[in-house]
């Protein structure tokens, strides 16, 4: 019965030697929070004292963000597929921080995805999604490095682990193992300078998760342009 306590006391112990304590005035970036998770997590980080810096794909979005936060959450306009919108959120971000530097970048980028055989797709299905959840990501995190070296700080990619169950084709399940080699790669190489790069990977949220309706639209568009030759060698059974 000692030993538990005594057990239990260090851990308790180390636990609290690892929790980050004196949050306010510390800068947060989070991306994609127009939807529920990165909206939520603006809202749980502004509650809890952070310095929120929110980016939302839409001006709608921000407005109704701002609307249930406090005053020291701001929000900036993001096309994680355009190197013009990233640069004046980083811009934006750099302004903001003030020369503190930036103590977190939380990443939650979701592009569109065509869920469909591979051979039915084109290239700009792949980029449609690979621009954004990928090479987006990586675009914003390189640009914001210098900041969160300032800080040293960290980097939290929240990543959908249905993406790792490659069972379909398209650019979702790729931008999902690439963001884990790309977080591997630089959590290695950012320990010199005191920066911690997490990966989150979470499961299904209650909205907004699966569309069946969105889906078999999606399928139906791919299906109709196909030429005939795929399209015979699949059959409408198949289909």
């Amino acid at each position: 019965i000692l030993a538990s306590i005594l057990s239990l006391i260090i851990y308790w112990l180390i636990r609290d030697s690892h929790r980050v304590r004196n949050l306010s005035g510390k800068h947060v970036f989070v991306t994609g929070c127009d939807t529920e998770l990165g909206n939520s997590l603006a809202k749980w980080l502004d509650k809890r004292g952070f310095c929120v810096i929110a980016a939302c794909d839409t001006e709608k979005g921000g407005q109704e963000l701002r609307s249930c936060s406090s005053l020291s959450l701001k929000t900036v306009k993001l096309n994680l597929a355009d190197s013009n919108s990233i640069a004046r959120a980083v811009a934006f971000v750099t302004e903001e921080t003030a020369g503190k530097g930036l103590f977190g970048l939380v990443s939650n980028a979701e592009g569109t995805a065509p869920v469909a055989p591979t051979d039915w797709l084109r290239i700009e299905d792949f980029h449609s999604v690979l621009d954004v959840s990928l090479l987006g990501l990586i675009e914003i995190t390189l640009k914001l490095l210098p900041l969160l070296k300032k800080a040293e700080g960290r980097v939290v990619n929240l990543i959908n682990a249905k993406g790792l169950m490659a069972v379909v084709g398209g650019g979702y399940s790729l931008s999902k193992w690439g963001m884990e080699a790309f977080s591997d790669t630089l959590r290695i190489e950012m320990q010199h300078f005191g920066v911690k790069v997490s990966i989150v990977e979470h499961g299904f949220f209650k909205a907004g998760v699966v569309n069946s309706d969105v889906i078999e639209k999606y399928l139906l568009r791919l299906w109709n342009r196909l030429t005939p030759e795929i399209r015979d060698s699949y059959g409408e059974k198949y289909f």
